[in-house]
């Protein structure tokens, strides 16, 4: 069970400090490894969970209307986790020797080389954008092959890489999203998979459904749900705004200000598109439990409702801060937090609508024999 009510009070009170700092506070990390987002995915043999996308959802929606960076990051602490559990047995004990709580970060994008060296390969390369590497225990990196085999993810101790501080961006300035450097890296075969059967959810040596889900039906929750908690946070602080508006237009009705029908109207659209996209993720999350039984048309259907709801996020907050007033976009306000990390989050690669649409319609409008260059010929 994830335990967030600590968490998300501890996030709220340090989020600017956060900030301004571009890493978590230790503190929070600390409560965040304690509430079980860590261990959420982690095979229980090792002490984990084996937990549900739909608890996990839930919950980083909940720590999100606190702090979006800090959902970001417990977001990915689980779902890394759950990626560690496709090594080898013997891998994955390794990673949790000292326990369930290990903190995994890491990147699925192959910006590494690997080269086979006696037992394992020797990994070197550059990988941008790992959130909260700055608490890391262990990494996922990705890397080529020279043979031209498939990718394959490298487990990685921290203390074998270097940290190059980066991350300069406007929003989720909090996640510490840095770039990591391995140069010559060892590492042995228990500690290595092939990216292919993360894709396809076939993990080394467990069954368990949150591990044998393929990729695609879960990994747009990974970070659509930090999103849905934070509309739901601008939501509440833009409420509050509007509430001392709306007495003050029935008060002082010839004063300049907000109607109380404009006021209805914001409140209104924005909590729809939000509700809506609550609705959706959490059938996705249902979806994504199914594991192995899940569909090649709900993994499509997943991609497209992960993507549209990140849309409508995106609208309820934009028109949100466009309706909240000067003081929203004050440095202590937390409304324009939640806008920046919003939009900046959108941005991500696996969020993307129109990829997105084209892996929906695929069957629908045409299939790969007609729809491929082959054919349009």
């Amino acid at each position: 069970m994830l335990d967030t009510e600590e968490l998300a009070q501890q996030a709220a009170e340090s989020a600017r400090g956060a900030e301004e700092a571009r890493k978590l506070d230790p503190d929070v990390v600390k409560l965040l490894v304690e509430a079980g987002f860590a261990r959420h995915f982690v095979p229980r043999e090792c002490g984990g969970a084996e937990g549900t996308f739909a608890e996990l959802t839930e919950a980083v929606a909940r720590v999100g209307a606190a702090c979006p960076a800090t959902a970001w990051c417990a977001s990915l602490a689980a779902n890394l986790g759950r990626m560690a559990a496709y090594l080898p047995a013997e891998g994955y004990r390794e990673v949790w020797a000292q326990g369930p709580d290990a903190l995994v970060v890491g990147s699925l994008s192959p910006f590494g080389q690997a080269a086979p060296a006696a037992g394992g390969w020797t990994v070197s390369g550059r990988w941008p954008y790992i959130s909260a590497v700055a608490y890391a225990d262990w990494l996922l990196l990705c890397a080529t092959l020279p043979d031209g085999a498939g990718p394959r993810v490298f487990a990685v101790p921290r203390d074998e890489v270097e940290v190059v501080e980066s991350w300069e961006s406007v929003g989720m300035r909090a996640t510490g999203s840095h770039t990591v450097v391995a140069s010559g890296v060892f590492v042995p075969e228990r500690r290595s998979f092939a990216r292919a059967d993360l894709l396809t959810g076939r993990p080394t040596a467990s069954t368990a459904p949150c591990h044998t889900v393929p990729l695609e039906a879960a990994n747009g929750l990974s970070f659509a749900g930090p999103l849905l908690g934070a509309a739901e946070g601008a939501l509440a602080q833009w409420s509050a705004y509007a509430v001392v508006k709306a007495r003050s237009a029935v008060l002082r009705p010839q004063a300049p200000g907000p109607s109380r029908e404009a006021l209805a109207g914001v409140l209104a659209h924005s909590a729809g598109e939000t509700d809506a996209a609550r609705l959706l993720l959490e059938r996705c999350a249902q979806v994504a439990d199914l594991g192995a039984e899940v569909t090649p048309e709900q993994t499509r259907r997943n991609l497209r409702d992960t993507a549209l709801s990140v849309r409508m996020l995106a609208s309820a907050v934009n028109r949100l801060a466009a309706n909240g007033g000067t003081t929203g976009y004050g440095e202590s306000a937390p409304l324009q937090r939640y806008w920046r990390d919003v939009n900046t989050s959108a941005t991500h690669v696996a969020l993307q609508f129109e990829s997105a649409a084209l892996a929906y319609a695929e069957g629908r409008l045409w299939t790969t024999e007609t729809g491929g260059p082959a054919a349009a010929r």
